[in-house]
């Protein structure tokens, strides 16, 4: 199983405005039918109020190449150039 912790730093203030269109295109389920898709959350932190933290977990490297080249993944792409000024991925084997 493979997983994944994309960490968002967020333009400042702007965290919640990121997860309402997030909600809003309905990304995060179409995620979560995607063959292999065990798991795809997202987390604030309690400390920074412009990180967010998403856990991803997939039952191999190979789901996880077929969600990065779905319909949905531009939207998402689209609103994070939107919204974040970095992003930090930390893949692990679960």
């Amino acid at each position: 199983m493979l997983g994944i912790h994309v960490i968002y730093t967020m333009k400042p203030g702007k965290r919640d405005a990121f997860l309402a269109e997030i909600a809003a295109c309905g990304a995060r389920e179409a995620v979560l039918r995607e063959a292999g898709c065990i798991q795809y959350d997202y987390f604030l932190s309690a400390q920074d109020p412009d990180q967010l933290l998403l856990v991803e977990k997939w039952t191999d490297r190979e789901a996880q190449k077929v969600h990065m080249t779905q319909p949905h993944m531009a939207q998402v792409a689209d609103i994070k150039a939107r919204f974040a000024v970095d992003t930090k991925l930390e893949f692990y084997d679960c």
